[in-house]
């Protein structure tokens, strides 16, 4: 959802207000996003990690939802691997006129805009060429960053003065973060080499911050919201995380990452976004571009092969004036189609709208509404 922040900005600064559809593990990170005026919650069975049964009356209180709103159009945000359609079904049913996505299955009636996915691009600027190719632009002044509404709430009574090194040792699914045991080597070799460690985590995740930490850092599992996470990491110096959501948090409040990643997924497209950030973790092991949610390969080699004295080394380069520059952030003009002087004209029977660039949770966007 974080990394949607750069697309959403765009569309509010063009549509009459924004509605952000979103499942539940998005919504508190919705709320957090510039530009956003009302957010709905559905939980989308072709989305959720863990999906319930499709149930048929559950379909209909969806459609019926996202007809009260009367919305104007909509745009489907999709990760790489996800299909935009089963969103835009459920929006043509609940009446929404324009509805455009990145999507290389053919669609049908479904789409007004079939925008060409751009696989090479990382996620925040590929959603935000959508918005663009919609009639959406980035606002003038706009560096296209991740980013979060601010004042944060203080959180120094729990942390102390700012300066520690944040290491959120969790992920969503085990293939992308390190072994308890190695994210414990981690923290005691941070801690050993003079650094202040302050471990983060959700509350389902004390018994894992309880072993990282150990007596060498500050556990505040379950301590902090969505909100107060992120001033804990506006107070770090750098953060040590995997693949999850607070390394983008970090990078949306400006936070050096070093970034644990495991090569499941690539990591052009999910690395920490404009931020300055060191890549540690096999690139090439087997398991790369599988998707895989358990490691398939024994030992998960990839993250526990990255050695407390490797963190630290990142940690050091990062804490330092002579960090490695941010990733570049890269602002998309496609030429103007048809959707030129009317973002929401409906392309014709047999014609997709495409933007004309060759070359990015689930999410949809609309003038007076939308995303999942």
């Amino acid at each position: 959802m974080l990394l949607a922040g750069p697309c959403v900005r765009a569309v509010a600064a063009g549509a009459g207000s924004v509605t952000v559809l979103a499942g539940p593990r998005g919504r508190s990170a919705a709320a957090l996003l510039p530009g956003v005026d009302a957010i709905l919650e559905q939980a989308a069975p072709w989305i959720e990690p863990d999906p319930a049964p499709v149930e048929p009356r559950e379909l209909e209180e969806s459609v019926a939802e996202l007809a009260a709103g009367r919305f104007d159009a909509a745009l489907v945000l999709t990760s790489f691997h996800q299909s935009p359609l089963p969103a835009a079904l459920l929006l043509r049913a609940a009446g929404v006129p324009w509805v455009g996505a990145a999507s290389e299955d053919y669609p049908g009636s479904l789409l007004d805009l079939r925008h060409p996915p751009q696989h090479h691009l990382p996620e925040p600027e590929r959603m935000s060429s959508l918005a663009d190719a919609a009639g959406f632009p980035s606002p003038a002044g706009d560096d296209g960053r991740l980013t979060i509404r601010r004042p944060l709430p203080d959180t120094g009574a729990l942390t102390g003065p700012p300066g520690y090194v944040v290491v959120h040792p969790g992920a969503s699914v085990p293939a992308r973060r390190p072994s308890a045991e190695r994210s414990a080597a981690h923290v005691r070799t941070l801690a050993d080499a003079g650094y202040r460690v302050v471990v983060t985590g959700g509350p389902d995740e004390r018994e894992l911050t309880a072993r990282v930490a150990g007596e060498h850092a500050l556990d505040l599992a379950g301590a902090v919201d969505l909100p107060g996470l992120a001033a804990v990491l506006d107070g770090a110096r750098v953060v040590v995380a995997p693949n999850t959501g607070p390394a983008h948090l970090a990078a949306a409040v400006g936070t050096p990452v070093v970034s644990l990643f495991a090569p499941v997924v690539p990591a052009r497209r999910w690395q920490p976004y404009g931020v300055p950030s060191v890549l540690l973790g096999d690139q090439h092991a087997a398991c790369r571009d599988s998707r895989a949610r358990l490691c398939p390969v024994p030992g998960h080699p990839c993250l526990n092969d990255i050695t407390g004295t490797d963190v630290v080394a990142a940690v050091s380069r990062l804490a330092t004036d002579d960090a490695p520059a941010a990733i570049p952030v890269t602002a998309h003009r496609p030429a103007r189609g048809p959707l030129d002087h009317d973002p929401f004209a409906r392309a014709t029977p047999g014609h997709e709208v495409l933007g004309d660039d060759p070359f990015r949770g689930s999410h949809t966007r609309s003038s007076t509404g939308g995303s999942w």
